[in-house]
């Protein structure tokens, strides 16, 4: 918009210190970022451009001043209409300095139990927040690096020594399921894992100044899962932050492994025990690594859009080659990163797809075949 902003060259509107603003990512064929107020809860997308001004209310800039480096970037003046439609959303909103949340901003509470019996959720934490805070700050000590890389050390240790011994572990594997008493103590075990999954998401979420809104079992028969919902991952100013709580669930698996791993090499190899926990090792290794595959709703998936910076990358693929097989014209707007990142992952999350399922089929028929 053209014209000027001298009728406000001394107002200098702040934004609420506890703002949160989001890295640039990509939104279908735009870059956006989040602006959210976490007390009550609201969030809403804004361009570049408004990004731009609304990250440079300080309380010490002037809109002359920040109006004289929006001209300097996009080569465009702002009018004073501009900036008083601008501040007069940001105040509908009370994110100005001065304004407090309205009470009917603020979420309600959720149901402690949603859903219906085959399919549904329970929280489990009244404040999921305090509580990951409790066991953030019981654990921190262990989250230091002379702590940690160890400890990844120990597992890439105890995984390539796994992966020499797979033919072994999948025939203990097939004998445990044949044993109901010795599958359902793998099995418990399993997801007492995913107990430590969700957690350590938690935590690290924690540690790297995120939030948590809930602890719960979330359950769509006959599987029944925990689930930690971290927040405000995505306005960590880090992106190696995010990808760590991304990566914190699957670290935590192979962790809760070890100490059978140690237990697994001392035994005899003919003893039932060992080729119980062959299964809990080949089961468990599997659903640490197959987190780390980049498909929905896998960490690895989360992990790759944070990387990218992409927003529903899996989705977004998808509606760009439909459109691109039906109108390449409307296809080639989008910008040149978009096109190249969403054509890359419809091509390799398709071709990824088609090794697994060959993996399995060749696997199951090698087995049947025996």
């Amino acid at each position: 918009m053209s014209g000027d902003s001298s009728a406000l060259p001394a107002h200098r509107p702040r934004l609420r210190p506890d703002i949160l603003l989001s890295a640039p990512f990509l939104r279908g064929a735009e870059t956006v970022h989040l602006v959210q107020d976490p007390v009550g809860g609201a969030c809403f997308s804004v361009g570049p451009k408004e990004y731009f001004l609304i990250s440079r209310l300080d309380g010490v800039r002037s809109t002359q001043e920040i109006s004289d480096e929006y001209a300097a970037t996009f080569g465009r003046l702002l009018s004073e209409a501009h900036w008083h439609r601008l501040l007069g959303l940001l105040g509908n909103r009370r994110l100005l300095t001065g304004s407090r949340p309205s009470a009917t901003t603020s979420p309600l509470p959720s149901q402690p139990l949603t859903g219906t019996l085959y399919r549904g959720s329970l929280r489990l934490v009244a404040d999921a927040e305090a509580a990951s805070g409790r066991l953030h700050r019981t654990l921190r000590p262990l989250l230091r690096g002379r702590f940690v890389l160890p400890l990844l050390a120990l597992c890439a240790v105890m995984e390539i020594v796994l992966a020499t011994e797979v033919p072994t572990l999948v025939s203990d594997t097939w004998w445990t399921v044949q044993q109901p008493a010795a599958l359902v103590a793998v099995f418990t075990l399993l997801w007492l894992s995913t107990v430590g999954h969700e957690l350590a998401h938690g935590v690290s979420a924690k540690h790297y100044g995120g939030s948590v809104s809930e602890i719960g079992l979330r359950w769509r028969l006959p599987v029944v899962i925990m689930y930690c919902r971290v927040d405000n991952y995505r306005f960590l100013a880090r992106r190696r932050h995010q990808l760590v709580i991304g990566a914190s669930g699957a670290f935590a698996n192979l962790i809760f492994l070890l100490p059978f791993a140690a237990w697994w090499l001392v035994l005899d190899v003919a003893d039932p025990a060992r080729r119980a926990l062959s299964a809990l090792l080949l089961l468990g290794s599997l659903q640490s690594l197959v987190n780390f595959l980049p498909l929905p709703p896998l960490d690895g998936y989360t992990m790759l859009g944070n990387a990218l910076r992409v927003d529903d990358y899996a989705p977004a693929s998808g509606r760009y080659l439909r459109l691109r097989l039906r109108d390449r014209q409307s296809a080639a707007a989008y910008p040149k990163r978009a096109r190249l990142l969403y054509t890359a992952y419809g091509i390799g999350s398709f071709v990824l797809v088609l090794v697994l399922a060959g993996a399995l089929i060749a696997g199951a028929w090698h087995q049947l075949i025996r």
